[in-house]
């Protein structure tokens, strides 16, 4: 059994599927409440979680808001009143976070030039989502994820999500599949 952290996760997908396959695992997060209602859901700052307590695992999901590159045109407005920098000493805090294994992710973005290139991109549609959302994976001590189940029928839904005032919630939450995979695969290190 591990101690899992799932940083930076309001929906507890990902948690659940770790605590699902045995290990003791929290999401945290600076919102209220998870969307599950979960007793092991936080509120927290993600850094000093992962800097405070001992995690054998941490999976981050900072904010891509002034990462990713899907929101390009705003970023010299982000630049300029230091939004992106702020933005990436979080990431940079999280990837150096004293625990062995460490997955940050988040949707193509600045995080490869401004700090490095991701070690792996995976698509929904490789682990049973017929959709395409391209997600970055910078891994520390872990391997990259086998996809588990291709799928055909790869739609850009959540490109096509219409402009609501929850639309980058619906937007950041982890495929059941890919959680299911990174509980599976990860946990059994």
């Amino acid at each position: 059994m591990m101690r899992v952290l799932v940083a930076c996760e309001f929906s507890g997908r990902v948690r659940q599927a770790f605590r699902n396959a045995g290990h003791d695992a929290w999401s945290c997060d600076l919102f209220e409440d998870s969307e599950d209602g979960s007793p092991f859901h936080v509120r927290a700052d993600a850094v000093e979680m992962a800097y405070l307590q001992q995690w054998d695992l941490m999976i981050a999901h900072p904010p891509c808001t002034h990462l990713a590159v899907s929101g390009a045109r705003h970023f010299n407005e982000k630049r300029r009143d230091g939004r992106q920098q702020a933005a990436l000493d979080f990431v940079r805090s999280l990837m150096d976070a004293p625990v062995e294994r460490i997955a940050v992710e988040n949707p193509v973005s600045i995080i490869s030039t401004a700090i490095r290139r991701p070690d792996q991109i995976i698509q929904p549609w490789q682990f049973g989502h017929g959709e395409t959302k391209a997600t970055c994976l910078w891994l520390k001590g872990l391997p990259k994820l086998t996809p588990t189940k291709i799928v055909e029928g790869r739609s850009a839904a959540i490109h096509r999500m219409p402009q609501t005032a929850d639309r980058w919630k619906k937007r950041s939450r982890t495929y059941a599949g890919i959680a299911q995979a990174m509980a599976d695969q990860w946990g059994k290190l």
